[in-house]
């Protein structure tokens, strides 16, 4: 296990896989140009190590140049790619070969395409030495691949985290076992909304309120949106699959998170056990249930004290309140017994000032 900045990385590759890998690109590439004098234009900055080793492995006479792309901001990729060394001069009637690290999202390769559909070389074929095929979309051919690899984060072998890792001869991926994943109850008025902004901040969790998730996807049309509208407006409950899949959406778009809050998912056990399924399914799980309590009467002060400011109808009525307690009670008692069996489920004192129940919230995480 090794530590870069502030994340974990467990090794994935060893030297002697990923040699293997290049020698069998250099092996594939050879049969097809070892009768011409190809140029290989390797991927800056990632590419550096596997252009080096494919070079002492490709035996036939060649050129090399580079160029610079760059489309990734820690752990992501931000989708806008930048050229910042461009095409080699004097490729014209040439074969180019392009040399990439890794291609997942396939951001940098569709800029590669469109930097050398420019030129006048006679053909350009691309080798990755990984390959990420699960999200991939396939627009362009990939002509020679070392490995395929899962949809996991990885460091080493020119591979960076935030510019750390790049001189590792191993590769390493992102150590999910550190990772915070929490599921937060509280009634309403309990102050779920304020503590989860600080846990965010303070922990580096994307906090996934399924409320919230929800109006995205419809406001934006989404198929999923579209789908879940299609229930709502027959007035059917949005079944469990459809919202596991926009919280799934939401969890592979940020993998730079050293974990989540959800909120207001599971409403019951058989979504308890979806959600369990689903977190398998990325090597992760759900480490605490914290329940914010607080006295029913405390509560509805603080409801009808906000419907004030807020205007919203259903905090201004005390008989629509405590409809909303009877209905968290009746929801979240086989929730809590199911997470209890697991010893996962962490009761918190919601009263207080915010500063003390933050602080009460972070000595639970603090232990996991």
């Amino acid at each position: 296990m090794i530590k870069l900045h502030d994340k974990y990385f467990k090794p994935f590759l060893s030297e002697k896989e990923i040699l293997k890998a290049v020698q069998k690109i250099a092996d594939e590439i050879a049969v097809d140009y070892k009768d011409e004098t190809p140029i290989f234009v390797g991927v800056l900055n990632g590419a550096f190590m596997f252009v080096a080793d494919f070079l002492k492995a490709y035996q036939h006479p060649c050129e090399v140049s580079f160029v610079k792309l760059s489309s990734y901001r820690g752990l992501t990729s931000t989708g806008i790619v930048e050229t910042l060394l461009d095409v080699p001069e004097n490729i014209e009637g040439r074969s180019i070969i392009i040399l990439e690290d890794i291609i997942d999202t396939g951001h940098t390769l569709q800029e590669l395409v469109h930097l050398f559909s420019n030129t006048n070389a006679k053909e350009f074929k691309i080798a990755s030495l990984f390959h990420k095929p699960d999200i991939y979309k396939g627009e362009y051919a990939i002509d020679y691949v070392g490995i395929e690899i899962p949809n996991k984060f990885i460091v080493g072998y020119g591979l960076d985290y935030k510019e750390l890792g790049r001189n590792l001869r191993e590769v390493y991926q992102l150590n999910q076992q550190h990772m915070i994943n929490l599921v937060l109850f509280g009634k309403p008025g309990a102050g779920k909304g304020t503590q989860a902004s600080f846990l965010k901040e303070k922990y580096n969790l994307k906090h996934i309120s399924t409320g919230d998730v929800f109006r995205y996807n419809i406001k934006n049309g989404t198929e999923l949106g579209t789908l879940a509208k299609s229930y709502i407006d027959k007035g059917d409950l949005v079944p469990d699959e459809v919202t596991i899949k926009m919280l799934e959406d939401e969890v592979d778009k940020n993998p730079d998170a050293s974990g989540f809050i959800f909120d207001g998912f599971p409403r019951t056990t058989a979504q308890a056990e979806a959600l369990d399924i689903f977190l398998q399914s990325k090597d992760m799980k759900i480490n605490a249930t914290i329940a914010l309590e607080a006295n029913d009467e405390v509560l509805i002060q603080r409801l009808l004290e906000r419907g004030k400011v807020s205007g919203r109808p259903d905090d201004q009525d005390e008989e629509k309140i405590r409809n909303r307690f009877d209905e968290y009670n009746e929801k979240t008692a086989p929730l809590k017994d199911y997470y209890e069996d697991m010893a996962k489920f962490q009761s918190v004192n919601g009263i207080g000032s915010v500063a003390e129940i933050t602080e009460r919230l972070k000595k639970v995480i603090d232990s996991l």
